[in-house]
């Protein structure tokens, strides 16, 4: 197998500021303490993506905090996680196939697609997981912390022979919108 990619830890600085600007509500705490004391034990807490066998295609990656998903819910998780890849080579982010197929558990956007320039971005390439439980089954998923909870796959891509972009990313979602 080729390796292609390696996992690292965002700054404590970028997921704290990630993570206040997911949960708005962790701004009104009035002990800042108490808030950086719990803020520094989850980020002390992420667990880089690991396959969980020999023959697994996917990294799973772990929850860093505990959630409930209800039916035609959602929730944006900033993982505390970057990739830095080879060219050539993408991340693809898809919910675990047990949480996928038992409880409707999908991604907001479907696929998650993850460039190897996404690790050089403002944010440090902190990925972020958007999912949404499918109201279809109607049940609601429960998900502890450290839970592997959605998985990304390495896969190569290639490119048109008349491709000459040369652009540099700069940003997350809707950062290289075709102008």
């Amino acid at each position: 197998m080729k390796r292609m990619a390696e996992f690292s830890k965002v700054s404590y600085n970028q997921f704290h500021d990630d993570w206040l600007d997911t949960f708005d509500a962790l701004k009104d705490e009035t002990d800042n303490d108490k808030l950086e004391k719990h803020l520094r034990n989850i980020y002390n807490g992420i667990k880089l993506p690991k396959r969980a066998t020999a023959q697994s295609a996917g990294y799973d990656f772990f929850s860093p905090m505990s959630f409930v998903l209800e039916p035609n819910d959602s929730i944006k998780i900033p993982t505390g996680i970057r990739c830095e890849m080879y060219d050539g080579w993408v991340l693809m982010g898809f919910p675990r196939s047990g949480l996928g197929f038992k409880y409707g558990l999908s991604m907001a956007n479907t696929v998650s697609i993850i460039d190897g320039d996404y690790f050089d971005s403002d944010n440090e390439g902190n990925i972020f997981v958007k999912l949404t439980n499918n109201s279809c089954l109607a049940k609601e998923i429960r998900i502890n912390k450290g839970d592997a909870f959605c998985q990304g796959v390495f896969l190569p891509f290639g490119i048109t022979l008349d491709d000459n972009t040369s652009d540099v990313r700069n940003g997350g979602l809707g950062s290289t919108d075709a102008k």
